[in-house]
Parts: C-alpha cells; structure tokens; sequence
C-alpha cells in the first residue's frame, strides 16, 4: 500500500476533495502538521509521494518558521529520489524555490473564482489533461511563483502568468486550488484572517459575490479535479527516476 507524506501548514487548509480521493486509491496518508510541529525534521525514504498544501504564510518567512527550511530539504530530497510531487498555492511556491525560481508578490492578489487558460504543453499533459482549455478555477494568493528553469510552463491566468508547471515528469506545481468544496470555501469565507485578507485587497467583489460564483462552478471543477488528482496519484506507483539537482544548503 503506498505511503503518501502531507505537508499541511494550517487547520483551515487541509487536503479538501484530495483526501477522500486518496483513501479511496488504498493509499495511506502521513500528516505532518506543522501549526502543531514546526520544528518537526522529515525523513521522506519511506514515503512514494509528496503533498505540499498551501497556507497563509511566505516563502521568504523561512527566518521566522523553522518549518519552511525543513519543506525545502525534504521536497528536495523527494525530487533527488524521482517521488512524485504535488505542490498546491505556498506548496507549489516552495517547489519553484526550491528548483532555484523567485517567489515575488504578485501584480494584484487573485481571491475568487478566475478563468484558467493551459498553455499549449498544458493541453498535452497527461496529469493535467482532464482540465479544459479555459475553465473557472479557485484561487487564494497573493504571491506567484516565476518558472524554474528547465520547468514545462502548462497554464496561465489573466492576472498571473505562472499558474501551473511539472518539473521533469512527475513533480507539479498548482497556484490554484482545485481541492476546494463548497464548504471548505465557506470555511475560509467565515475565517477573520481570510475574511480581512479578501477585504483589504480591494478586489471589487467580496464574499458574496465569491459564494455565487462558487454555487455556479464549484460542481465542473470537482468534476475535473477528480481526474487531474487522479492522474496525479497514477504517478505514485510508477517506477522512480532520479534528478540530479544543484546541491543547496537552506539556511
């Protein structure tokens, strides 16, 4: 039975439609919390796969949050082994920064619902295949990643051009979040940091324009979302290839 590790940074961001998904595969999960552990220390040997989930906190917050430096070692090492990775939003920022890229605010905050556009390699990707050309998704962040280098740019946004890329074949990063329900939206909608987070960015629509958005697209993204995870977790059983990658130390 293959073992899956989890990377969640906060209670309010969890592994969403992903979780049942998982079990359902027969893969069992490993948590690693860090709200409660932020020191913990992460040996990935044991682990076929790596999820990295999002949270509301930075990249370049690594000084502050020991557990960052401890994500960045252990996505490393899983990269350097050929496991699959899946980053989502901080999680598919930590994976561009660890593959070299810079992790910079983005030109306007994207909370809501947005069309995502796949690029050309993002229409031929087999994980991401399931997804249309243009199609609304949900999204909750302020910073972006830029594209690693040697990195497969596969979809873009109107307001951020990097939204999605796989570095060699089985590592990805998602800026967007297609393991949102209705619920865990509504979650995130009621929480006071997110609430004052959608407030302050001065979008031109707030929560209730977001619930009717949400009432609308939610049902087609899950559809596609299934199946794009689903792609996802095929990788996990495939033989592994290692990378060579640059030696870093993340002090």
């Amino acid at each position: 039975m293959p073992r899956l590790l989890v990377f969640q940074h906060v209670a309010a961001e969890p592994l969403g439609t992903l979780d049942p998904l998982i079990r359902r595969r027969g893969h069992r999960i490993r948590f690693r919390n860090f709200e409660r552990h932020p020191d913990a220390h992460l040996n990935v040997d044991r682990y076929r796969g790596l999820i990295v989930l999002g949270g509301p906190m930075n990249v370049d917050e690594q000084p502050q949050r020991a557990h960052l430096r401890n994500e960045a070692r252990a996505i490393e090492a899983m990269l350097k082994q050929g496991k699959p990775v899946l980053g989502i939003c901080l999680g598919a920022q930590l994976l561009a920064h660890v593959l070299g890229a810079p992790v910079p605010r983005n030109r306007v905050p994207e909370i809501g619902w947005y069309p995502l556009h796949k690029t050309d390699a993002g229409n031929a990707d087999p994980v991401l295949a399931p997804l249309a050309a243009t199609t609304p998704v949900f999204q909750w962040h302020g910073c972006r990643f830029d594209m690693p280098q040697d990195a497969v740019h596969l979809a873009r946004s109107d307001d951020c051009e990097q939204q999605a890329f796989r570095y060699g074949e089985n590592a990805y990063g998602f800026q967007f979040h297609l393991e949102m329900d209705e619920r865990l939206i509504e979650r995130w909608l009621k929480n006071p940091a997110y609430r004052d987070e959608l407030e302050g960015a001065s979008l031109g629509h707030g929560a209730e324009a977001i619930r009717t958005q949400t009432r609308l697209h939610i049902a087609a993204m899950q559809a596609q979302a299934d199946a794009v995870f689903n792609n996802f977790l095929d990788l996990v059983g495939r033989p592994q290839r290692r990378h060579t990658l640059p030696s870093r130390e993340w002090v």
